[in-house]
């Protein structure tokens, strides 16, 4: 089975406060994005560049998944930010306003041209009608690209609608972005929740997002960060259903029977993966948790 890696919460941090940089050691994020674009004044872009790259080599941040957002590359300082990210120590480089399989290989190359270890993964962000037009051919562009970001605030600008309790405008876009993550074998994460101060609309639109499948969930305030990976995290009940699956799949295999039943529940083979999936994925957050 493939290596499970929490992503639960996935924290954005403002690359030019050194001060957010160094509390963000202590916070329970799976994964921290620091932020070189929306976060970044243009006057304190190349400031907040040097101050990501020092604090991803500090390798002060535990187990945790360490992303740095470039600007575009069409901006005064994409291109530099892809080079300084290359040899950081950052697990990921994630990039803006992605739209095509080519503007995943641009990223690569600038990244291969600079040195970047072959661990380096890239990040999509997802957050235009183009790009959610072009998902299938993003997703399948390229071995480094392993992870879908939803840009949802993005999106719902650029598509002139109205961001809602129950995000009917943006389903469409998140189902798409999630059907090509999945069909390549991406990572996918919901977009941010603005109202920082609406703890009940947060947690619904995080049960919304893993009711659609998605693995986490980016976040813009520390404290989401707890009620997200609560959500998130298979809960005591599935995973006590999960265990007796595997038990009870594991005895019939051991007898010869090809049929399984559960609490009265037929069992199949998916059901094994789903439950060997919730079994790995609450290992992993314990060890992530211990470190």
């Amino acid at each position: 089975m493939k290596t499970v890696r929490p992503r639960r919460s996935v924290l954005y941090m403002p690359g030019a406060n050194t001060r957010a940089l160094e509390k963000a050691r202590t916070l329970p994020a799976d994964a921290l994005i620091f932020d070189l674009e929306d976060a970044v004044a243009p006057d304190a872009k190349e400031a907040a560049r040097a101050n990501v790259v020092t604090a991803a080599r500090s390798k002060a941040y535990g187990k945790r998944e360490i992303a740095i957002r470039c600007n575009g590359l069409a901006t005064p300082w994409g291109k530099a930010d892809a080079a300084a990210i290359a040899t950081s120590g950052a697990d990921a480089i994630l990039v803006p306003k992605v739209e095509s399989a080519a503007d995943v290989a641009a990223v690569v190359a600038l990244l291969d041209a600079a040195g970047a270890p072959a661990s380096m993964a890239v990040w999509a962000m997802v957050e235009t009608p183009r790009a959610i037009l072009r998902a299938e051919e993003i997703a399948g562009s390229h071995s480094r690209l392993t992870l879908f970001v939803m840009g949802t605030n993005d999106l719902v600008k650029d598509m002139r609608a109205r961001h809602t309790p129950m995000r009917l405008p943006m389903i469409a876009a998140l189902g798409i972005g999630m059907l090509a993550a999945r069909a390549y074998g991406l990572t996918i994460l919901d977009g941010v929740y603005n109202d920082i101060q609406d703890t009940e609309g947060f947690r619904a639109v995080c049960q919304q997002g893993l009711e659609m499948g998605f693995d986490g969930k980016t976040l813009i305030h520390p404290s989401q960060v707890e009620p997200c990976n609560e959500v998130f995290a298979p809960s005591p009940a599935e995973l006590e259903m999960a265990g007796k699956i595997v038990a009870a799949f594991t005895a019939a295999q051991a007898e010869g029977k090809g049929v399984v039943t559960v609490d009265g529940r037929m069992i199949e083979n998916l059901h094994v993966e789903q439950a060997e999936r919730a079994l790995a994925l609450a290992a992993a957050i314990k060890e992530l948790q211990a470190a």
